[in-house]
């Protein structure tokens, strides 16, 4: 008869005592299943003052505490360098971190600006940063930038020759980028450009489907090359919106096209031009923006008397200077402008993006004459000291991009009405509260 062991319908089943335990036995020396674990490390440092401001003189110690899975790591190494932001660090160590962190003295100022920490840590093969900057007297930061005597004489001939020039709206309807309320179009304007020949500025415009009369607002774009799609959900709550790009190319092709100029012939196009001032490559953009105007202002759905700018980097940049430029916005909304006192590295201490004048040497340097001196009409100081109608401006202390000295040397020289909207926390980027009071503020300037 066959003793083996069966397993099936009607059968029942033969297992000795003496293979159970082999069984049992076999199980219980199986490894386990392997768990591997894998973690961002936070290296988080903050100031000593819960409100990163102290006066000149005035000590700073920063804390820093690198965290892995919500616990603070023990044991591992830390560098950190302190120094006046975007200049070399005057402290530079490598300690231990405890599981309480690590404080270390920050040292001080003497004059108003900026005192950064940056903290690294390395893990896993990767390194991870982290950063704070403490603001000694900020309101006291005057700009290095000069302002040339012949300043405004450039550049009201510069919108004489623009409105010489016929507006020659195009436009082409976009029904996808519109919503239930709101239609939007691409629109192509004719606009200064190199010499005398004229070049176009191109935008999306956004107006609310219902007949009336509504306030407008002009978004500039920050530094780069895109599409865009313009402010449809915007102008459904009433608003007429026109989002423009500044390269004088279509702002609704498909996105390798702009890669492939980003890559290729616009790369680095914030100093095209910089020894001369009738032809570096913002004056086009200037005038662009009150081109943009032009028509914003022109459209008869607007209500005569409502408009307004905002952006943000670049954005915020053309945002004062529209508003300089032009005497028919009434009101300005600009995060983390750029082009702010770009001549600061001439004086040792942090300038504006583009940081043309960063470099002292070598092939990266713009320091020469003839391109500081073209600087003068296109830095961002110099519109500032010009602005006279309503602004709220934000940005945090820790921007690496728009440093907080070069925005506080344009803001502090701004002799309208100004509010300022601080996330120290933040780099050079947005966090959404900070997104939703800006939006607020526009939307109740523009509908009081």
């Amino acid at each position: 008869m066959d003793s083996t062991p069966r397993i099936g319908p009607g059968c029942g089943i033969v297992i000795s005592h003496a293979m159970l335990r082999l069984v049992l036995l076999s199980l219980l020396t199986l490894p386990l299943a392997a768990q591997d674990r894998i973690a961002t490390v936070q290296v988080r440092v903050s100031t000593d003052r819960s409100d990163w401001r102290y006066e000149p003189g005035q000590p700073v110690r920063f804390r820093i505490v690198a965290v892995q899975d919500g616990h603070a790591l023990s044991g591992v190494k830390v560098t950190y360098r302190v120094g006046p932001e975007m200049m070399p660090p005057k402290i530079e160590r490598t300690e231990t971190l405890t599981a309480d962190g690590l404080t270390i003295d920050g040292g001080t100022m003497k004059e108003p600006g900026f005192l950064r920490c940056v903290a690294t840590v390395e893990r896993n093969g990767k390194t991870y940063r982290g950063l704070a900057t403490a603001a000694f007297h900020p309101e006291g930061i005057q700009p290095t930038q000069k302002d040339p005597a012949g300043f405004d004489a450039f550049w009201a001939a510069g919108k004489a020759a623009l409105a010489r020039l016929p507006i020659d709206a195009r436009i082409t309807p976009l029904p996808e980028y519109g919503n239930a309320s709101a239609d939007c179009y691409e629109v192509n304007l004719q606009n200064i450009g190199m010499g005398n020949a004229p070049s176009r500025f191109y935008g999306i415009f956004c107006e609310p489907k219902a007949p009336g009369k509504y306030p407008a607002l002009l978004a500039v774009p920050g530094a780069g090359v895109r599409p865009y799609r313009g402010l449809a959900a915007m102008a459904a709550r009433g608003i007429l919106t026109l989002q423009v790009g500044i390269h004088g190319i279509p702002v609704t092709l498909d996105q390798s096209v702009y890669d492939s100029l980003g890559a290729g012939a616009l790369m680095n196009y914030s100093t095209f031009g910089l020894d001369n001032r009738d032809r570096y490559y913002y004056r086009r953009v200037y005038l662009g923006c009150v081109r943009a105007n032009d028509f914003l202002t022109s459209h008869p759905k607007w209500d005569g008397v409502n408009l307004a700018v905002t952006g943000g980097s670049q954005g915020g940049a053309l945002s004062i200077v529209t508003a300089a430029l032009d005497a028919r916005v009434r009101g300005l909304a600009a995060y983390y402008p750029a082009l702010a006192d770009v001549t600061g590295y001439l004086e040792n201490r942090a300038g504006g993006w583009p940081h043309m004048f960063r470099a002292a040497d070598g092939p990266l340097s713009h320091r020469s004459p003839d391109k500081i001196e073209t600087s003068r009409y296109y830095d961002v100081v110099n519109f500032a000291r010009r602005v006279k109608v309503p602004g709220l401006y934000s940005w945090g202390f820790n921007d690496e991009t728009c440093p907080p000295t070069s925005m506080y040397s344009a803001y502090n020289v701004i002799p309208g009405q100004k509010k300022l909207l601080l996330a120290l926390e933040t780099g050079h980027n947005n966090i959404p509260e900070q997104v939703a009071e800006v939006q607020a503020w526009l939307e109740a300037f523009l509908k009081p």
